[in-house]
Parts: structure tokens; sequence; C-alpha cells
């Protein structure tokens, strides 16, 4: 089992529960699930001056996408120790010590800004930086993301999710769509197709085949068909793979030679694609990931508790945007 990191600026907690690619880097993780704030927490060491040699980004600006990063959790503080100019010029180094109440120890992070004060890099892994820092992510999705939906027709709060039939964790982590948008009502849920080729064989077919009952038949049929093939995944890397497939087309009313017929065009294959380079242009690297307004969150990586804290934070903080 691969683990991997989530969040904005590094912190060392392992998850897991997620399909990965051969070769997928993993990134910083997300904290971990709050505990009751009835404690002071931890102290921090005061900052010298000495140590703020970059004129960008201010103190401010950091707190700010600390701010926006970890903001739901009223556990979560830290202290930004530092900003200094490293060698390259224009990048800046910050160093930020963070802890958990009602904990009195702390730990350290470090990352580096770009010149240009977007972006941030923790690791091997370039993020957006800002006091909005999945924006774009959620301008991409609004106006890309077009698979097949459940929730609020309107597009104002999304919850994109990109999955793998092949996946078993991506099969864990469906029965969570029903509960999310039983407690988010106001929420567009989409399902994009991100086959993970390099280890599961059969994962592009039926997303294909998948592509094919919607287009075919709809959202209804697309949720009960996909329910099916998670239903029948032990069977699709054996030699009964494309029988499984033409199963869950046949259990939703669909003729499967047409399905299958279907499956095989460009332009079936055109729209899993197309699904996949948002995946990528999105960062994507696992499944099964949730997008919420943009922001990525390994979905079986996070309590449902904690998944709905970060969901209320995110859509409350873009509604006061708009």
């Amino acid at each position: 089992m691969h683990k991997r990191f989530l969040s904005c600026a590094g912190l060392a907690l392992v998850l897991t529960a997620a399909c990965l690619p051969a070769g997928a880097q993993t990134q910083p993780a997300a904290p971990a699930a709050p505990t009751p704030a009835t404690q002071a927490g931890p102290t921090f060491p005061p900052a010298p001056a000495s140590n703020f040699t970059a004129a960008s980004p201010t103190k401010a600006e950091v707190d700010a996408f600390l701010h926006a990063s970890w903001g739901y959790d009223p556990n979560r503080v830290w202290e930004v120790f530092s900003i200094e100019k490293s060698r390259a010029p224009g990048l800046s180094k910050v160093t930020v010590l963070v802890g958990e109440k009602p904990n009195p120890r702390t730990g350290g992070m470090s990352f580096f800004v770009t010149p240009d004060g977007h972006h941030a890099i923790t690791g091997d892994t370039v993020i957006d930086f800002g006091p909005h820092p999945f924006e774009a992510n959620y301008r991409t999705i609004q106006q890309r993301a077009d698979g097949p939906w459940l929730g609020a027709p309107g597009k104002q709060f999304e919850l994109v999710e990109f999955a793998d039939f092949e996946c078993p964790h991506c099969k864990d982590a469906q029965p969570l769509v029903q509960k999310l948008l039983a407690d988010f009502p106001q929420a567009h849920y989409v399902f994009e197709m991100f086959p993970l080729v390099s280890i599961h064989p059969m994962a592009f077919k039926a997303a294909a085949y998948a592509s094919c009952v919607d287009q075919q038949a709809g959202n209804a049929a697309f949720f009960k068909y996909a329910d099916a093939v998670f239903a029948a995944q032990a069977e699709l890397e054996g030699p009964d793979g494309v029988q499984a497939l033409r199963n869950a087309a046949t259990s939703v009313g669909q003729d499967p030679d047409k399905i299958g017929a279907c499956a095989d065009s460009p332009a079936a294959k055109a729209s899993v694609q197309s699904s996949m380079q948002l995946g990528q242009d999105l960062n994507v690297n696992e499944t099964p990931t949730l997008f919420i307004d943009g922001r990525g969150v390994p979905m079986l990586e996070v309590p449902y508790e904690q998944l709905k804290r970060i969901i209320e934070w995110q859509f409350a903080r873009d509604k006061a945007s708009q």
C-alpha cells in the first residue's frame, strides 16, 4: 500500500487508502481530525526580526494562505517563524511552527514561495499560493467538470470526484456520495473518470463503457452502471472482465453489443481522455480524490466528520466571496 501526503504545505501525517499510478509522487498531509479546544495550545518561541529578510511574501500573506488552508480546524495553531531570502533570486523560504490544541508539542515545516508570489513549492510539488489558493482550480472545475452528476443543478458549490472503476478504494468511497448529498443538498456532485491505466488494465475500457451508458441512457443509468461495475470489481482483472462490463450494461437496460461498440469508438475514448486530462491539469495523482470547490482532498483518508468541516468551511468562504 502506498502512503500519501496531502494539503498545502507539508505536515508529517501519513494517510492511506488511495489508488496511485506507478511512479506517483507523494504530497504533504492534511491536518488530523481536531480534538475539543478546551485547553490552551502550544507556546511558540518569539520570531526575531532578523528571520524576515525577504520582502515577499509578507507575514500577513503567509497567514492568509494558511488560514485558507487550515482555518476549518479550530485547534490548529501556527506561527510564521521566518521568511528568508534564498540563493535563488526572488525565491523566498518560509518556515512555520505548527501545533494542535491542547497538545503543547509543536512541529516545524518549510516551503518556498516563487518570485511572482503565486505559487509555493513543498517537496517536489508546486501548489497555488495566496489568500484563495483553490480559486483557479475552482474555476477550472466549473468550466470543465461535465461528467455525470447528482444533487443541485447549479455549480456554485461543487463536489467533483475523480475515480477509477478498478480501484478498490473508489468502490469503498461510493457510499459516501449519498451521505454527502444528504448533508449538503446545495452541492453539485460530478463523477469524473480517472482510470489509472498503468496499474489497472481494465479501468479505461470500464470508463469508456460508462461514458456510452451515460450518453445513451443518462445520469440515472450511469450511476446504476457504476454501482454494478464496482460490485463486480473482482471480475474485471480476470478472463471475464469484458463480460462483467457487458453484464453491468445489461443490468441497466442497455444492449451490451451497442454499448461495447460505442466504447470502442473514438468519441467514447476521447470522452474518457478529456476527463483524465482534467484530472491531470488539477494534479490528481490518486483515486479517489474529491475536489471541494477546487480544493483537493483524498476522499477516504479524512474522517467523515472532518470532511464535513472542510466542505462547510470551503462552501462558506466561497459563498462569502461571490
